[in-house]
This record gives C-alpha cells, structure tokens and sequence, in this order.
C-alpha cells in the first residue's frame, strides 16, 4: 500500500502541476476551482480502488489466506475506526488454515497481516528483524511523547542506541533498583490507607487504581530512571503528571475519524497542525515532558562535576557514564523513559487488581504467601527490602507473569517491510503491514494448552515453568516481543510490578465496585479498563 500512496501522491502533484503550467487545461477559467474538480475525482478514484479493488484484485499478497466475507467500509472486521479485532483474529487463527500468515482488512479495507506461528515471528522479529520497521504514521505519532529514543529509531541507529543503553538494564543494575521500586510501593500504599481513613464514611472505600498506579509508576521511573523524585504520589496535581494525563486520554470520535483520514490520503503532518483540542494537548504535553527531560539532563551533569559525587543507579547515570549520547538525544531517551515505562507498567498495575478481584481465590493465596515471607509495612525491618526476598516468592512471580500474559499492557505492535523481502519462503513487496499481537499469541491454545484462555498462575509454578509458565514455544509470551527489537525494559518492569503487587496485595483485600459491569476498554498507546478499575479496598490488619 505504500506503493499506491506513493503513486497517487505522484498523481495529485502532477495535476496541480499540469494546471498552473498549463492553462488549457483549466475548465470554468478558475484554476482553483480546476484544482477541486480534479482532486475530487482523484480522490474519488481513490477510495473506489482503495475500497473495491484492491483487495479484490491488485493485492499483491493474494497467495496469504484471508477471511472469506469483507465489507467496502469495515473490511473483514465490525469497527469504523482504526481498531484491531482482537475476538475476530483469535477465532481466525484457529479457523482458518493458514501457514503462519493471515491477511485481513480493517476500516477502508487498510491491508493487514497478523503473524500465527513461531517460525515466522521467529523469522519478522530476528532473523530479518531490520526488514521490518515501525511504520512512518507510528513513530511520527509517538515522537512527539516519547521523544526520538531507542524505542522509535531503526537500523544502524537502533543498533547504537540499544547497545549503549543496555547497561543501564543489566541484571545485576535492576537489582540495585528493588530498594526504589519498594520504597515508592509502600508510600503508594501508606498513602491509600491516609486516603480511606480521612473520609466521612468508613464505608466510603472506593479508589480508581488508575489514578495512583500512575502516579507511583511515574514517580518510579523519575527516580530509578534520572534521580529524581516528581513526588506525582504526594503531589497528583504537578505540571507532569497533568501532562501525560491529558496526552494518554481517550481521543473523541472526531480525532479517530481524523485520524483514519491522515492514514488513508497521507496526510498525518497537516492533521497533526490542525489547531484541534487533542493535537493541543499532545503538542503542550510533549513540551513539558521534554523541558522536564533537559532539566533532569542538566541537573544530572551538574551533579556528576562534583569529585565527591557517586555514579548513581539510576538509568540516565549509566547512559551518561559512557559518553556516546549528546544531550538532545539523552532528552529523547528520557522522554521514552518516561513515557514507555511508567505508562505500560501502570496500565499492568491495573490488569493486576482487576484480575486478582476476578479470582478472589487467586488474591487470598497470594496475600498469605506475602504475609508469611515479607515483614509488615509498618514495621523497620519493611524499609531494608532487597531483591531476593521478591524473587523468592514463587507465587507473587507467577501472579505477575500470568497478569503480563493474559492482559498485556500493549496488545498490539505493528511492522511495516521496508523493501521487498519474504517470509516463510513467500514473497512480501515494500509496503506491507504486519501485525504482531500478544493479545492474540498470549492466548492461542496450540502454545498454551486448553486453558490458554483462563487466567491461571499456576502455569507459572512447579520446576522448569517459573519463566515459560509451560509453553511449547519460546514465542509463545510476546508482551516484551523478542529479539532485537525486543522492550529493553522488561526486566525493570517485571521487578516494579512484583513490588507493587505485593505491597497492595499484602496490605489491602480488593473486590470491584460492580464486579457484574461489562469490562469496557480504553484504547490507546496501551489498553486498560475504561473506567480506571473502580475497586473497593478494605485494609487488613496485621501487616
């Protein structure tokens, strides 16, 4: 398809062009109104390709199987807007015969092909890793919140930034970090009980999870990531936490619409200029994210000049140790930081008790295996946790990497072939798009087994399972990806949702507000409950 846009980008040139050099070619002696006449059957043209032929007879991919029913506007799926078909992509990859490869179409017929076996996603993530890239709208639309870092560059950049960066996420350097995630946790929690007992009614217990994972996400990073405390858990109102809260909001209907428009005539950069209330949010967030960035950069180097002064564990003390990054780019790995790493990981905080008030079972077990190992929030000995007596708690482990499995945090990454290759033997022309979905091969029963479906941390116990949680294939747990290009965070982020998780669990017993409520879902750079998770929180005593 990147072809075809080329194309009619090519065409919508020359008659502009044609127009103004030739004037015989004008109708109605008014060039402008020349211009809109042939551009709204240029257009026209357009969409009648895009919509009926296309698919049905220039796809240059025909040899990929395909569901069988399609519609001009929805494609093979039953959304308007620019949605991924989770329940739809599942029952197609046990339906239908396919070698590793499904192609199907979304609103406007917009091509798409999702990867099924491991051989392929084998082949898309490492072996050709650098033949696949993140679309130009995708990194075009997250630059302006995550900044130009390891997360949105390609090839020989990628390469560079990734391999000065991993330090900062060794093994050994996150478990140096386990004091921060567990501070940070218990204040979260200490904060939540000042919460609930400063109210009228002790009847009156009922939290959004959003609002405080978020913050103590945020404050996490800022200081396991830059030595920085934003205090967003003390503080819900500062000029950062305001920020990413207007930018992660849910966009109106109308910024879908636009923003279907921008994918299917080429036009994201003039959208994005267009003086709407979502595109003044992102620009005013991204500001502040980014003057927050420079500030901590600054400080940092400032910081560091002083001969009595430590190298820090924190992320950016690392990066900056080696020397390889001028300070626009250390801006922009904050920013991806920042913006990666406190969202997904708060956005798992909420699958997390959203699950655990789904199994109660689940909770109690847990919360006795936390009591019984770890010393009370309350008391001395709670202040001096280290990373072993978290990794030593097989179940709290298991409950977390059963929460990443069945509800990952970003269900969905999206490659496009940056030049004609192929996969599986089959040929792939520049332009193609790929979907790689943990929602869909986090639950695929062929890697699984006949409860791929439920939520199950005991998959994740018993010898040999404590990281595979039994799978038959290394690719069968995609929400870190794999490879290259595989979240080079992961161990951080498996290790600040342990603490969080058992600092919560072992102090609060949770169930929802309206556990009988269908489960609605906030779509955007991750997926989380739409309503936050609105759950009522009783402390218990003891701990």
């Amino acid at each position: 398809m990147g072809f075809i846009q080329d194309n009619f980008r090519l065409v919508y040139i020359g008659v502009a062009a044609a127009i103004y050099l030739r004037p015989g070619y004008v109708i109605f002696n008014s060039k402008i109104l020349t211009i809109i006449v042939y551009f709204t059957i240029l257009t026209l043209s357009k969409l009648i390709y895009q919509l009926t032929l296309y698919p049905a007879f220039f796809t240059p991919i025909k040899h990929i199987q395909t569901p069988g029913t399609r519609n001009w506007l929805r494609g093979n799926t039953k959304s308007v807007f620019l949605e991924t078909p989770h329940e739809l992509l599942k029952q197609w990859v046990k339906e239908l015969p396919n070698q590793g490869l499904i192609r199907y179409y979304i609103v406007m017929n917009m091509e798409r092909v999702i990867l099924t076996s491991p051989k392929a996603l084998s082949e898309l993530l490492v072996t050709k890793n650098y033949d696949f890239e993140k679309p130009k709208t995708v990194r075009q639309s997250l630059r302006r919140v995550v900044g130009d870092g390891v997360l949105l560059t390609e090839g020989d950049e990628h390469k560079l930034q990734r391999k000065n960066l991993m330090p900062a996420f060794a093994y050994r350097h996150i478990k140096n970090l386990y004091p921060v995630f567990w501070a940070k946790s218990r204040e979260m929690v200490e904060l939540i009980q000042q919460d609930l007992e400063n109210r009228e009614s002790p009847d009156d217990n009922i939290i959004q999870v959003r609002t405080w994972a978020s913050r103590a996400t945020l404050d996490i990073i800022g200081v396991a990531g830059m030595d920085h405390d934003f205090d967003s858990l003390r503080d819900p109102f500062n000029k950062l936490n305001k920020s990413y809260q207007r930018i992660f909001s849910t966009p109106s209907i109308a910024t879908k619409i636009l923003f279907i428009v921008a994918i299917l005539m080429g036009t994201l950069t003039f959208i994005q200029k267009l003086p709407t209330q979502r595109n003044k949010d992102i620009e005013e967030g991204g500001a502040v994210i980014r003057n927050v960035a420079r500030q901590m950069i600054q400080q940092k180097k400032e910081k560091m000049k002083d001969p009595k002064s430590e190298t820090g564990v924190d992320i950016i003390s690392v990066a900056m140790a080696n020397g390889t990054f001028d300070d626009e780019n250390l801006v922009d790995q904050l920013m991806t930081f920042l913006g990666a790493g406190h969202e997904t990981t708060a956005t798992a905080l909420q699958w997390a008790v959203y699950a655990l008030c789904k199994n109660p079972d689940v909770q109690t077990r847990l919360r006795e295996e936390i009591r019984a190992n770890l010393p009370p929030l309350s008391s001395s000995d709670a202040k001096s946790l280290d990373a072993a007596q978290i990794d030593n708690l097989p179940y709290l482990n298991a409950v977390s990497n059963e929460v990443l499995r069945f509800h990952p945090s970003v269900p969905n990454t999206v490659r496009v072939a940056a030049k004609d290759t192929t996969l599986l033997g089959q040929p792939i022309p520049k332009g193609t798009f790929f979907l790689i979905s943990p929602e869909v091969i986090n639950h695929m029963e062929e890697f699984w087994g006949p409860d791929a479906d439920k939520f199950n941390p005991d998959r994740f116990m018993g010898e040999g399972k404590a990281n595979n949680g039994g799978a038959t294939s290394n690719y069968a747990f995609l929400t870190f990806i794999h490879g290259p290009r595989s979240c080079i965070g992961q161990g951080f982020a498996k290790a600040e949702l342990a603490c969080l998780l058992a600092a919560v669990v072992g102090r609060f017993q949770f169930e929802l507000k309206d556990p009988d409520a269908k489960l609605e879902l906030m779509e955007g750079a991750t997926v989380s409950p739409k309503d936050g998770v609105i759950a009522k929180f009783t402390p218990v005593e003891g701990w």
